[in-house]
C-alpha cells in the first residue's frame, strides 16, 4: 500500500492534482480541505495517502493532515459508504468536525452534506460511535488554509467555486445563488467555497 507520497506539486485542481515524485507523476484524488491547503505549482508537498484498486482502476486519496487520511480509512469502511462519498464528507467537514458529530450525535450537520440522507447519516453515527472520538488537540484551530492562486479575476473564482459545489453534489441553480449570496470583490476562491459550504450547513 503507499501510504504517503512527497514529492513536487505539478498540477491542481478543485478535487484532484498531480505530484511529481522522483519523476513519477501520481495523480491523486483530495478532499476541499486538502486542496485548500497546497502550496503554489513547483513546491515541495506531502500527503497522507489510500491506495484503492478496482478492477477497472487503481485509484490514490491523499490528506494534508494524518488524522483525514486516518478518518477516510474508517468512513470507507461503513457500509454504504465509497471512497466518493468519503472524499465528499471531509470536503465539508474536517475529521475533527466529524468527531464532534459523532460525540454530539448530531444527524441534522450530516444530513447537510451532498450524498448524506437521514438514514446514511443515523448509521454513520452508530457504525463510528466506538470507532471515531475527539483527540485533545482536536479544537485547536487549524493554520490558516491556503487556497489556489487562480487569478484576480473575481468571474474566475466565482466559476471555481461554483464549479466546486457542483462537484460536491449541489445542484447548479443552488450553487450559483450560494455563491452569488456570499461573495465579496477581493475574496479567494477558499474564502467563497468556505463562507458557501457554512451557509449551506
Amino acid at each position: 500500500m503507499i501510504g504517503m507520497l512527497s514529492g513536487i506539486l505539478v498540477q491542481k485542481a478543485t478535487q484532484q492534482l498531480m505530484l511529481d515524485v522522483q519523476g513519477v507523476g501520481y495523480e491523486v484524488e483530495v478532499p476541499l480541505s486538502t486542496a485548500f491547503a497546497l502550496p503554489d505549482i513547483g513546491e515541495a508537498v506531502t500527503l497522507h495517502t489510500h491506495f484503492v484498486v478496482r478492477e477497472d482502476a487503481q485509484l490514490l486519496y491523499g490528506f494534508h493532515r494524518k488524522q483525514d487520511r486516518d478518518m477516510f480509512r474508517v468512513l470507507i469502511r461503513v457500509n454504504g459508504v465509497g471512497p466518493k462519498l468519503g472524499i465528499t464528507i471531509l470536503s465539508g467537514l474536517d475529521s475533527a468536525s466529524l468527531a464532534r458529530c459523532v460525540e454530539d450525535d448530531d444527524v441534522s450537520t450530516l444530513v447537510k452534506l451532498p450524498g448524506i440522507g437521514k438514514k446514511t447519516a443515523e448509521r454513520l453515527l452508530i457504525e463510528l460511535r466506538d470507532k471515531v472520538s475527539l483527540q485533545p488537540d482536536d479544537s485547536v484551530k487549524n493554520a490558516e488554509l491556503k487556497g489556489f492562486e487562480l487569478g484576480n479575476a473575481s468571474a474566475r473564482v466565482q466559476d471555481e467555486a461554483e464549479s466546486a459545489l457542483i462537484a460536491l453534489g449541489y445542484k447548479p441553480q443552488e450553487a450559483a445563488k450560494t455563491i452569488k449570496r456570499v461573495y465579496a470583490e477581493g475574496m479567494s476562491v477558499e474564502e467563497v467555497l468556505k463562507l458557501a459550504l457554512k451557509n449551506m450547513m
